[in-house]
């Protein structure tokens, strides 16, 4: 088993009990064509965008991790990663980004989901791993996802929203996060606008409320007590104060509504920042070609900057006294607490 040699047996999650990996067999264009690097690459045609002949079953082998971590000595270790807060373009910015030669894009893979729940019990009694081996086996991770076919690409991970709780331990001054956001009116109209975002927030609201209440230190707020408009407000705190944890130093910020505004510009400032080489010719072509008018999730569907502004718009006509009100419950934990504060005075600095 060639595991070290490149990106062709991708790490896709733990057995924690038995201390195993799942690799599943992967070529370049299987990964520049699955959404996601979730449990949905496991089923058959899993990751690929619907439509034409469905693919078989992927080839897949469960490993001990000391056989794999063994052969991971030489393994390069210089991943560049984006984190985000749901719903803000992220995929369409991994898609874009990934276009370029010198880039291998991975987009939401199963392993830092696990890292990220395995690091709510750090420490605890409770935790299957010591503080030390949850140390030193995300820094393995981290060189398992970083690697490539080719030896001048270099890893681009887009993680899943919650695996913001561990972007500080991923970056950690070593490595560079695009961290990108939407204002709270903005994120609120877009997760109201659609059904399935509605039906996410309903399935996440109790975990994230729990992590917000972990960082802020207290347990102010009751589940129960908030409307459906003010769990979407409760969810951009969440995700936005994992993101404020990230040192500056490590990471840029981006709007995605002032994406959208300058797209090749600021396409070509996030890959600068990424040190991935985009031309203003590529750039250029690449922000007027299909990728920005798929619903990059599910490019077999049409989606484009103009639909979403009015899809928006409709979610903030009829959903505008909700929305107001759940603003000014958001201020008031703003005023509550720093964090909270801190995530939306970078907003209305933008």
């Amino acid at each position: 088993m060639q595991f070290a040699q490149d990106a062709g047996l991708f790490s896709q999650q733990l057995d924690i009990p038995n201390d195993h990996v799942l690799l599943v067999a992967m070529t370049q264009a299987d990964y520049e064509s699955a959404s996601f690097l979730d449990n949905r690459l496991l089923q058959p045609g899993g990751g690929q965008p619907q439509g034409g002949q469905a693919r078989q079953q992927r080839q897949m082998q469960w490993a001990p991790w000391d056989a794999l971590a063994s052969q991971s000595q030489s393994i390069r270790s210089d991943a560049q990663f984006i984190f985000h807060i749901g719903h803000v373009g992220s995929t369409l910015l991994a898609r874009l980004l990934g276009a370029a030669s010198d880039t291998l894009s991975l987009r939401e893979p199963q392993l830092l989901r696990q890292f990220a729940e395995l690091k709510a019990l750090r420490g605890k009694a409770h935790s299957p791993w010591s503080p030390e081996t949850f140390d030193q086996r995300l820094a393995v991770a981290v060189q398992w996802l970083s690697r490539t076919f080719e030896a001048n690409q270099r890893a681009l991970i887009k993680a899943t929203s919650f695996a913001s709780d561990i972007a500080p331990d991923l970056l950690n001054h070593q490595r560079k996060g695009l961290l990108l956001t939407l204002t709270p009116e903005r994120y609120l109209q877009t997760i109201l606008a659609g059904e399935n975002s509605r039906a996410e927030l309903s399935a996440l609201s109790s975990n994230r409320l729990k992590r917000l209440h972990h960082r802020m230190g207290e347990t102010p707020f009751k589940l129960w007590e908030l409307d459906e408009a003010q769990r979407a407000a409760m969810a951009w705190a969440c995700e936005m104060t994992a993101l404020e944890q990230v040192s500056d130093e490590d990471v840029a910020w981006l709007d995605f509504d002032r994406f959208l505004a300058q797209p090749a510009e600021k396409l070509i400032e996030a890959a600068q920042f990424l040190d991935i080489a985009i031309s203003q010719e590529q750039a250029n072509d690449l922000v007027t070609g299909p990728l920005m008018q798929q619903y990059s999730k599910a490019p077999e569907h049409s989606y484009s900057a103009q639909l979403r502004e009015e899809v928006l718009a409709d979610a903030a006509r009829n959903r505008a006294s909700d929305i107001a009100a759940a603003l000014q419950w958001l201020d008031q934990a703003g005023s509550r607490n720093p964090l909270i504060g801190n995530a939306l005075n970078r907003t209305q600095k933008g």
